[in-house]
C-alpha cells in the first residue's frame, strides 16, 4: 500500500484546510485509516481514525468539533476537513493505513502551518 498526502499549507488562525490521502496498491487489504500529526519537538499523535466502511471514527479531544474525516473507497481516498484552525494545530500531518494483518503504512507527510 502506498499513501500520498496533499493539501497542506500556511493559513491564518480561524481558517480551514482540507487534506487528502490517496491510497494505491493492495487497498482492498486496508481496514482502518487515519491521520496523525507531529509538531516540532513532540511525539507523533493521533488526530482521527476511521473504519473501512466509515461507520466508526475516533477523534482526539483536541480536534473534536473542528475536524472531520471522511473516505471515498471508490476513489481510494481519505480526507480531513480542518476548520477553525489554531496555531497549536501546526504540525506535519501523516496519513496512516492499517491492513488486516495489523501492518501500518505511512505517507510522507504534509506540513500544516497556522499563523496567529
Amino acid at each position: 500500500v502506498q499513501l500520498v498526502e496533499s493539501g497542506g499549507g500556511l493559513v491564518q488562525a480561524g481558517n480551514s484546510l482540507r487534506l487528502s490521502c490517496a491510497a494505491s496498491g493492495s487497498t482492498s487489504s486496508i481496514t482502518f485509516m487515519g491521520w496523525y500529526r507531529q509538531a516540532p519537538g513532540k511525539q507523533r499523535e493521533l488526530v482521527v481514525t476511521i473504519t473501512r466502511g466509515g461507520g466508526r471514527t475516533n477523534y482526539a479531544d483536541s480536534v473534536k468539533g473542528r475536524f472531520t474525516i471522511s473516505r471515498d473507497n471508490a476513489k481510494n481516498t481519505m480526507y480531513l476537513q480542518m476548520n477553525s484552525l489554531k496555531p497549536e494545530d501546526t504540525a506535519v500531518y501523516y496519513c496512516n493505513a492499517q491492513d488486516y494483518r495489523y501492518f501500518n503504512y505511512w505517507g510522507q507527510g504534509t506540513q500544516v502551518t497556522v499563523s496567529s
